[in-house]
């Protein structure tokens, strides 16, 4: 490679996307994620608090509520100020190992969320199906390994992508249409010779990571709660029945406001006819702020003893 092709390389940047045509109301658009960003941080926080000072919450299921929480707290740190400082103060180049490592870390937070998220379903599935051997099954030691595995295949699945995207070289001047950096965006935008091989690479190793991660773990917690119903079923009395199905309720919440956003941006993303740019925009920035903002919010009106604590906390303040 050539010196000057090198130095347009070294020093190109990417340049972040706003709202088109909500340039007059960024300082509102700021404000609300900025709420959304503060109330993920601090209902998260809370979880973690309260999880970690109260031995009673030592249990399987509060940990991976933890587990979740912190997944949470790492995507919003690793995304919202960028988005944040953008339409506040007009921020828009982010560097190229700034850019990849920012998508880097979304995917790998959205990998591990999706496993966590799995976890929590197999614990739902255990306690409900498996009651007597609950405790035998679940022990600390192997929710830890769980935990590492989480991390392990999210790392495993989500590092050749920045390692793919490196191998082109890219002007200095790119212009993505989002207001962070996403995998399909950033390829969109090397100009070096890119040969077809190369760009079906890139774009095959993409599906595959949705259909490994997403769609073997909607398939997995699906058939957790597929035997969860049969064993409910089989209960005689309709008030075990409501008791049995309310334990799953708030898993249940949170996998609707975790999945869902992610996969409405990802079809309006890939059948782009007929909707407008900002909507992609306002689509892809809520499915990173929607989920962290609700979770514990969801955990903390529905799981009556982690109501409590907090109620008591608060009480205490």
């Amino acid at each position: 490679m050539s010196v000057v092709n090198d130095t347009k390389f070294k020093f190109a940047m990417f340049m972040l996307t706003g709202i088109p045509g909500l340039e007059d109301v960024y300082i509102w658009i700021s404000i609300s994620f900025c709420i959304m960003y503060v109330i993920s941080i601090v209902g998260n926080s809370a979880i973690l608090f309260i999880i970690k000072t109260d031995p009673s919450l030592h249990e399987p299921m509060y940990i991976f509520l933890s587990m979740l929480a912190v997944t949470d707290l790492a995507l919003s740190i690793s995304t919202i100020p960028t988005i944040l400082s953008l339409f506040l103060f007009n921020v828009r180049e982010i560097s190229l190992n700034a850019c990849f490592a920012q998508l880097f870390f979304i995917c790998l937070f959205q990998c591990i969320e999706s496993s966590v998220l799995l976890l929590m379903a197999f614990d739902s599935f255990t306690a409900i199906c498996k009651p007597l051997r609950y405790a035998s099954i679940l022990t600390l030691a192997r929710i830890a390994k769980m935990g590492l595995a989480c991390v392990l295949r999210g790392v495993a699945v989500i590092f050749p992508l920045p390692i793919l995207l490196k191998r082109f070289r890219y002007c200095q001047a790119n212009v993505l249409s989002h207001s962070y950096c996403l995998h399909q965006e950033v390829m969109k935008m090397a100009c070096s010779d890119i040969t077809d091989n190369s760009i079906y690479v890139n774009r095959l190793y993409g599906l595959v990571i949705v259909v490994l991660v997403i769609g073997l773990d909607l398939t997995l917690i699906a058939l957790s709660y597929g035997l969860i119903i049969r064993a409910v079923l089989r209960i005689s009395s309709k008030k075990a029945h409501q008791k049995t199905l309310n334990t799953c309720t708030a898993h249940i919440f949170v996998m609707l406001t975790s999945y869902t956003p992610f996969l409405v941006s990802s079809l309006t993303h890939r059948f782009s006819q007929g909707f407008a740019p900002h909507v992609h925009i306002i689509l892809a920035n809520l499915h990173l702020l929607v989920p962290p903002m609700l979770n514990p919010i969801i955990y903390g009106v529905k799981t009556k003893e982690l109501s409590d604590k907090m109620f008591k906390y608060a009480c205490r303040m």
